[in-house]
């Protein structure tokens, strides 16, 4: 096949992929008025691509817990969108999770993303996980919960048989939909997405897909979050340390690719990690074919 030939190919997949995938976005909270001012132009910058739902990171800290709080709701009031807070099973009694699920519901929020989150060093509760979380809020209400996934096994994790089981555990437990760690080996999302149907997994495994516009940050993310990084990428970003706009266009070309092959494997749903900033994922997605409603 010639070179002008596979080209005209590719395209014609990117833009058969019109209205036919899904999208969603992942924000963080704000720390303070500047943060605050860059996410809001986000999430208006993204709705109008009428994202499946938003969701926004949580951390243990009271005060995170929060900011998230408000942010969710804020977005459900002047948005519209289906906004999905991250909760978590660290730092919290079982009735006071209860208790902040129980808000959730009588604000309005449908969907959660239930985690077990990272359990600070000296910490001596007791474990309560995922699978708890998520048995606990199908006591409180008919929430849409999801839960995360590793294609590349959880670091804490004492196998990847048994990273699976505890997925399988989640599921068993009432989860709706799983979304995946970002990852950048294609074949280990499909290895893994097989491995999932094997034993039973049939929800859809959704991509976390990560738009990397600093691969030293991404370097240091790697090495905790157990994420491979190919050859092929780092010598894509290798030089551009002091060139933030070629970055961002090599960013935008390695994720809409894992889109299209991903696509090609049966992919309908994916979630993107927007880091609170908006031009690049609208950019991925207007090429990809997701045009504003408005």
């Amino acid at each position: 096949m010639s070179y002008a030939k596979e080209i005209d190919n590719l395209n014609q997949h990117l833009a058969n992929l019109n209205g036919k995938i899904n999208v969603s976005f992942e924000f963080f909270p704000p720390k303070n008025e500047k943060m605050e001012n860059l996410l809001w132009d986000s999430i208006h910058r993204l709705k109008v691509l009428n994202p499946k739902f938003v969701s926004v990171t949580y951390g243990a800290n009271s005060g995170e817990r929060d900011r998230t709080h408000s942010v969710v709701k804020n977005i459900k009031q002047q948005t519209g969108l289906e906004a999905a807070p991250h909760l978590t099973g660290i730092d919290a009694t079982p009735d006071e999770l209860r208790k902040i699920a129980k808000d959730y519901w009588d604000s309005g929020i449908r969907r959660i993303v239930a985690l077990r989150g990272d359990e600070p060093p000296g910490y001596s509760k007791k474990s309560f996980y995922a699978a708890d979380l998520v048995e606990l809020l199908r006591s409180v209400a008919d929430f849409d919960i999801s839960v995360a996934a590793y294609p590349e096994v959880h670091p804490e994790a004492k196998s990847a048989q048994a990273d699976l089981i505890n997925l399988k555990r989640k599921i068993d437990a009432g989860a709706n939909h799983v979304i995946t760690q970002f990852f950048f080996d294609i074949d280990s999302y499909l290895r893994f997405r097989d491995r999932c149907a094997s034993i039973g997994i049939d929800t859809e495994i959704v991509p976390g897909i990560l738009p990397v516009t600093n691969f030293k940050q991404l370097q240091k993310m790697a090495s905790v979050t157990n994420v491979s990084i190919p050859a092929w990428m780092a010598k894509m970003y290798e030089g551009l340390d002091d060139d933030q706009t070629t970055r961002n266009l090599v960013a935008a070309s390695i994720a809409i690719d894992m889109v299209r092959v991903l696509s090609r494997e049966g992919v309908k749903d994916f979630h993107f990690y927007t880091l609170n900033r908006s031009e690049l994922t609208y950019a991925i997605c207007h090429t990809l074919g997701i045009r504003p409603t408005l």
